[in-house]
């Protein structure tokens, strides 16, 4: 069975629907969903599962929130080469630059994105929620 840690940080919601979709996506799969704060991942729980989902939303200039999710995530890159993951978030500006940035920094270290990233502006609607269930289920396939 495929273990998934879906990992996020939301400040206003927006990116937890999203990571609850992600969940549901896989479980819709038959695998099995761990879903964690930022603040509750740590870099010695990435290595025990097959395959992370990261959420984050766009913050300031377009960037990862800075004070928990990014050093998390940047402490987490090293143990990303070579595993299949997944990246989704809401934004309420601009044009999701930081998304691009974050997918180009991944390849770049050698992560393996198991499907294109989502995102969504503002409050996820059907159609993000679906591609996120989507997201999910992608990351059951990559697991295997």
């Amino acid at each position: 069975m495929s273990k998934i840690a879906v990992v996020y940080w939301s400040g206003t919601g927006n990116t937890e629907a999203m990571a609850q979709a992600v969940v549901e996506g896989v479980q819709a799969q038959g695998g099995e969903a761990a879903l964690f704060t930022a603040g509750k991942f740590d870099v010695d729980m990435a290595g025990a599962f097959n395959t992370i989902a990261f959420g984050c939303l766009s913050m300031g200039s377009e960037e990862l929130e800075e004070s928990e999710f990014a050093p998390m995530f940047a402490a987490c890159e090293p143990e990303l080469k070579d595993k299949p993951i997944a990246l989704f978030g809401s934004y309420g500006w601009g044009d999701g630059e930081w998304m691009r940035t974050w997918t180009d920094t991944c390849k770049s270290n050698g992560a393996i994105l198991a499907c294109e990233p989502v995102i969504c502006n503002e409050a996820p609607d059907e159609d993000a929620l679906a591609q996120c269930k989507a997201l999910g289920g992608a990351l059951v396939l990559a697991g295997k």
